[in-house]
């Protein structure tokens, strides 16, 4: 998998980037589309931000299988992996943690619950919101221009460079008619 990027402190307090070596937690996430081109964004309500599906990966797991598990598990929906983005690193030196994140955009097909959202996804009233990728990353910039916290920063510089990456990745296999293959006749009720 490619770099898409990595992300330290110095992005936000402008030092010089500091890379650590060990690898604190592995998750997998990413892009959901559907029929219309619209991307799942989950929306915390409690802290008005917005995130990409996705999260830790469990031990054993495989990482395409996790993509699709916290899909399922945030937002009710089955879906394919039409396309493989790379990877992120977040290097939190002030935490001492390191997130690698595997990622990828996946085509919804049919929900199949209203998902399965932990309890402190819950707690933060977490659903799942249909939009266009200029309104997703819209979103994203909002988050970005608002938020003071540290951790917090991370997760939506990553967010929007998993969603740049994916609109450059998704306008080209357009443009080639590949992504007119994964698209599907039916379309689905987001209702």
């Amino acid at each position: 998998m490619q770099l898409i990027r990595r992300i330290t402190d110095s992005d936000f307090i402008g030092d010089a980037s500091e890379f650590m070596e060990t690898i604190t937690r592995y998750a997998s996430r990413g892009v959901l589309v559907d029929d219309r081109f619209y991307v799942a964004m989950m929306y915390m309500s409690k802290i008005n931000l917005y995130k990409l599906p996705g999260g830790g990966i469990d031990e054993g797991e495989e990482i395409r299988d996790a993509f699709l598990r916290e899909i399922k598990e945030e937002t009710g929906y089955e879906a394919e992996i039409i396309y493989e983005l790379g990877y992120v690193e977040e290097h939190k030196n002030k935490n001492n943690f390191m997130q690698h994140s595997y990622c990828f955009v996946a085509k919804a097909h049919s929900r199949v619950s209203n998902g399965m959202l932990t309890e402190s996804e819950a707690e933060i009233g977490m659903i799942v919101e249909w939009m266009t990728f200029e309104k997703a990353l819209e979103a994203m910039n909002s988050s970005e221009i608002n938020c003071n916290d540290y951790s917090t920063k991370f997760m939506i510089v990553r967010e929007k460079a998993i969603l740049e990456k994916a609109v450059e990745v998704l306008a080209n296999l357009n443009g080639r008619g590949i992504f007119e293959e994964c698209k599907g006749a039916d379309e689905n009720d987001k209702g």
